[in-house]
């Protein structure tokens, strides 16, 4: 993490990814347990965090609002989802379909993180070799 306040965007990028590498392990772990009786499936709490971050700022520019982002509050979490709900009669609630389509979508996500934090390193680089 870049401890300049200049740097936030490609800092809560990072988070992102990390929430998304988080999730991904996550999504793979249901998958492992689709067939384990009992098993609850868990998923990961990163984008509300996120949104409250952004939200309560008061700038009326994005760059201004990403700067102003506490990085601690931004700490992806995973927790059980749905406890009450089975979809088997051995107590399993994870549903495989479900599961892969989160997966695909996680990758989507997690490559586009990527791409965006490689622009920003180029930008910089950009900047740093005209000046």
């Amino acid at each position: 993490m870049i401890s300049s306040s200049i740097y936030n965007y490609v800092n809560v990028l990072d988070k992102a990814a990390d929430a998304s590498w988080l999730r991904n392990e996550v999504i793979s772990n249901n998958i492992a347990n689709a067939t384990t009786p009992n098993f609850k499936r868990k998923d990961v709490e990163f984008e509300e965090y996120l949104r409250e971050e952004l939200v309560g700022a008061e700038s009326a520019t994005l760059n201004a609002t990403v700067a102003g982002v506490e990085l601690g509050h931004l700490d992806a979490r995973s927790y059980v989802d749905m406890t009450e709900l089975s979809y088997r009669l051995d107590g399993n609630n994870v549903d495989i379909d479900t599961e892969n389509v989160e997966l695909a979508s996680n990758q989507i996500k997690y490559n586009t993180i990527l791409e965006s934090i490689t622009h920003q390193f180029s930008l910089i680089k950009t900047a740093l070799t005209t000046s």
